[in-house]
């Protein structure tokens, strides 16, 4: 009897003993007091150290059904709390891989994709302050296909604890963002189809406005900053009328004046983009915007993954030509090996012979090949790469230059910037400056990514990271105890460069300065088609 008594009462202490370690070892998400939106009451997640953040706090109605492929709607209201303690899923897009290329998991998208995905993230220690704080916009990039807030690269509480609230949020990609079709001109009222990842941007901006003060955040300094597509954007958002007064500056990474991709850098008519998915709707079986909005967004995301989706001219929310007319303080700027995601795809720079070389030469420089020949000697296969590697760093850097010296005439200040620090990988040396490698840089999240880092590289991010709330804070990078960082003046020939070394440098050599000056001539923006 007694041995029975004894024996249940251990197993009741085990159990017992089971729990407290469970609840010990499972960290608890302390919910934060409730903030007011426009659409109710949201409660987030206190970080600690001040901080807090709200994640999946609906910015629009989900757009689905009817909704598919019209400009986004208002949020429906909701009662009570709304806990904003998860990411919304990311909007329709293939699955991420584990790796691709140089881009490990903490620069994809874990979560499942989903229609239903207009959601935003806020970051902020400043829900109480005396002076309202700057707001710094995160844009995403991933070539207009892919993307999503959640991104564990793009967490934005270092940046917040540097004085800024940070919001991000998810926009419709692929053919969800872009598809064009007859039948959507002719329900639109501007007479226009496509642009609706631009929309969901410009949405996402107006309930920053309208909302962002209940998180501490000044509506009246808003910096919008994005890399890659998501540069693209806020390039094209400096252009579009339906963006005005949402935002005072903006960050421009890895954006046009560098990538030469037609995705990137070459919009599409809205006549084009209607031909393009008259055939791409008839491959999918379907005759009309109903056949369309009626089909499983599974099937329409499987067979998009080999077109071209990207902004169009449609005359409403993008004007044709280039149209800088914004007046708004700009950093633009490049990382060393960005300008090679247009020709080596997520690949390392390959291993060119000579003979490939002078092939790209032709394609590089056209009839002015035999010049490029003389400025980027290469006189074997072991020369070839770094040749090319060498001129199309410059193409870029000149490039930006010529974007600068447009801007610069609307722009109260512009700050150009080269970055070139490779993150440690001793198993892959060969990504070296890799398109996107300067992002846990900016955001201050070396934390995140398993590597060697040195130093330097702990100095570097919070060194970047502040330029970038420095400028959100007051217009100019500079700041207390940060290596200054000249403004861009006509004439002048440099770059800041930003990697072990800080200061700034020439963007190219004389003589190949002014080749490349002559070269790029032709008007940035949609005018100019990649080569």
């Amino acid at each position: 009897m007694n041995i029975c008594r004894n024996g249940r009462l251990k197993v009741q202490a085990g159990i017992v003993a089971l729990v407290l370690l469970f609840c010990f070892s499972v960290p608890i998400m302390a919910q934060t007091h409730p903030v007011r939106t426009e659409s109710g009451l949201v409660s987030g997640v206190a970080l600690g150290d001040g901080l807090e953040v709200f994640k999946g706090i609906p910015f629009a109605a989900p757009p689905v059904g009817d909704l598919r492929w019209r400009p986004p709607e208002p949020p429906a209201a909701w009662r009570g709390i709304r806990r904003a303690d998860s990411f919304g899923p990311p909007c329709m897009q293939p699955p991420s891989p584990e790796r691709l290329g140089p881009w490990t998991r903490v620069f994809l998208s874990k979560l499942k994709p989903s229609e239903d995905c207009l959601y935003l993230n806020v970051w902020t220690d400043a829900r109480s302050p005396k002076t309202p704080r700057p707001v710094m916009v995160w844009i995403y990039g991933g070539g207009f296909t892919s993307g999503a807030g959640s991104v564990e690269i793009y967490d934005g509480a270092a940046l917040a604890h540097e004085g800024v609230v940070v919001v991000n949020f998810n926009y419709r990609v692929g053919p969800f963002g872009f598809l064009a079709y007859p039948a959507l001109a002719r329900e639109s009222a501007h007479h226009s189809a496509g642009n609706y990842a631009l929309l969901d941007q410009i949405a996402a901006l107006r309930w920053v406005q309208r909302n962002i003060s209940a998180f501490g955040g000044d509506p009246g300094h808003v910096t919008i900053f994005g890399q890659s597509a998501g540069a693209a954007s806020v390039w094209l958002l400096m252009q579009s009328p339906l963006a005005q007064g949402l935002f005072e500056r903006a960050i421009v990474m890895s954006g046009p004046a560098v990538i030469p991709s037609p995705a990137i850098t070459a919009g599409i008519s809205l006549t084009a983009a209607e031909e393009q998915g008259e055939k791409f709707a008839a491959g999918l079986g379907a005759r009309s915007i109903d056949e369309l909005r009626a089909l499983p967004a599974e099937k329409i995301t499987q067979n998009s993954e080999h077109m071209r989706w990207a902004p169009i001219e449609d005359g409403w929310v993008i004007r044709a030509g280039w149209h800088p007319d914004r007046e708004v303080e700009v950093i633009n700027g490049m990382v060393a090996d960005d300008i090679g995601i247009g020709y080596y795809g997520n690949g390392p720079a390959p291993v060119i012979t000579l003979d490939e070389y002078h092939k790209r030469l032709q394609n590089l420089c056209g009839d002015a090949a035999p010049v490029c020949e003389k400025l980027y000697p290469a006189a074997s296969d072991a020369q070839a790469g770094g040749a090319l590697r060498t001129l199309l760093q410059d193409r870029a850097r000149v490039s930006l230059y010529e974007w600068a010296e447009r801007q610069v005439r609307r722009s109260p200040k512009v700050y150009l910037y080269y970055f070139n620090r490779e993150i440690p990988w001793p198993q892959h040396p060969e990504y070296r400056v890799f398109h996107s490698s300067e992002l846990p840089y900016v955001f201050d999240n070396l934390k995140l990514l398993d590597r060697p880092w040195q130093p330097v590289d702990w100095r570097l991010a919070h060194e970047m990271s502040r330029y970038w709330t420095d400028f959100a804070t007051t217009g100019n990078p500079n700041g207390k105890g940060l290596p200054d960082w000249p403004a861009f003046r006509a004439g002048n020939f440099t770059i800041m460069q930003i990697g072990a070394r800080m200061e700034p440098i020439a963007i190219a050599a004389q003589e190949r300065r002014k080749f490349w000056m002559e070269k790029l001539q032709a008007p940035l923006g949609f005018e100019q088609q990649a080569e």
